[in-house]
């Protein structure tokens, strides 16, 4: 049977392209914004909210894949760096939408550069081509059909959040993050002259110090406690981008968890009656994320996932992250540091552990993840732990009275 996402498939049957659409845009919801140019489909919000009745043209049964890419914007350097990278895959008829990232410093051979770099080199080549080229490359290396594509601006979903009032998030552990970029001062001197500069540059190419010890203005201290928080736009945006954090906090794969707590809270606050009842706010929010968001779906087809959306309600949120481990042996990784050297253009640079090219143990993980099963890194590939026998009970033994 063709695949039910080919892209024949699709040509031919444009009911089951729009419900894989609305499947799309639900995920979307999940991430704060699902809700891009919706205001026509306000009465249909207005169902979901209060519990009406949803009727459904079409269940879907296939699982549908989708690319979330998270950049910084504004004017610093690198605006359009993709530094968030997540492949999602929501499931409709086990309700489960399963997130999985990768890091941004994954080096790419076929661009010679991390992975981050490859949608504004592919716009650089050709206006309009960013999502398409890097949905090809994520694709690749997960083995996994990707369906549609989003980009947002972080700075659109942090003035959503305020909109909505806020996020509560149940941080699970106290962290400090000492080195948490501070949004315009990427090139700030801190005071220092140009003879101090260029001293400074020799000691951060050779190593001996780092950008926070060069230049400690650019950065800020953030600290979170551990237990419920109620968080603004600001502070959930350093909340889920802390990469440097003291501890476990400052892997990849608590950052990835960190993402999923946010996009729940998210989905919790968005679908409550608070927001969704009230039309000025439903209206500030569509206004505020229109200018940050690409994807490639069209407008017409976005009323569909107002009839999915009833359906895929309590859905559950699981993640993962394709890393480097804890760096001890409670969790091995699936990619390696190597040595800074001229093949990697002198960068600090992940790899897979299998080969700089060979991705068959990240496809294999994914495919695991995606089963559903408890999946095991380990020396000799992927593992699913062996379920332990069950314990046959011990007859009691009555005796009668003599």
């Amino acid at each position: 049977m063709e695949n039910f996402y080919s892209p024949r498939t699709r040509r031919k049957s444009p009911t089951r392209k729009r419900v894989g659409v609305a499947l799309l845009v639900f995920f979307l919801i999940l991430i704060g914004i699902g809700i891009y140019k919706v205001a026509n489909y306000l009465p249909v919000l207005w169902q979901l909210a209060s519990q009406h009745d949803v009727k459904l043209k079409e269940t879907p049964e296939k699982k549908v894949n989708i690319l979330l890419l998270g950049i910084g914007g504004g004017d610093h350097d690198g605006p359009d760096l993709t530094d968030t990278i997540i492949f999602s895959s929501v499931d409709p008829k086990t309700k489960k939408v399963t997130l999985m990232s990768l890091p941004r410093d994954l080096w790419i051979p076929e661009i010679s550069s991390k992975i981050n770099g490859n949608y504004t080199f592919a716009e650089e080549k050709q206006k309009g081509s960013g999502l398409q080229s890097t949905k090809a490359i994520v694709s690749n290396i997960m083995g996994q059909q990707i369906d549609y594509a989003v980009k947002i601006d972080f700075s659109g979903f942090e003035k959503a959040v305020d909109e909505m009032g806020g996020l509560d998030i149940d941080v699970a552990r106290t962290f400090d993050d000492y080195a948490y970029p501070i949004t315009g001062k990427e090139r700030d001197p801190c005071g220092k002259n140009e003879t101090q500069i260029a001293s400074l540059s020799g000691q951060l190419a050779s190593g001996s110090a780092t950008e926070l010890d060069a230049f400690p203005c650019r950065y800020e201290h953030l600290h979170f406690n551990k237990g419920k928080q109620h968080m603004n736009g600001t502070t959930a945006l350093k909340y889920v981008r802390s990469r440097h954090a003291l501890g476990k906090e400052g892997s990849d794969f608590a950052r990835s968890q960190r993402q999923a707590k946010v996009i729940t809270a998210f989905k919790d606050k968005l679908f409550s009656a608070g927001t969704l009842l009230n039309p000025a706010k439903v209206t500030n929010i569509i206004s505020t994320l229109e200018g940050s968001i690409e994807m490639d779906i069209k407008q017409d087809e976005i009323d569909d996932f107002v009839r999915l959306a009833q359906q895929m309600k309590g859905s559950k949120v699981v993640s993962g992250v394709v890393d480097t481990g804890d760096g001890d042996e409670d969790r091995l990784g699936l990619l390696v540091n190597p040595p800074i050297s001229a093949e990697f253009g002198n960068a600090w640079v992940l790899t897979p552990r299998a080969g700089s090219e060979d991705y068959s143990e990240i496809q294999a993980y994914v495919r695991c993840v995606l089963a559903g099963k408890t999946c095991l890194v380990t020396d000799y590939g992927i593992a699913t732990p062996t379920p332990k026998p069950k314990k046959t009970p011990t007859p009691s033994i009555h005796r009668t009275a003599q």
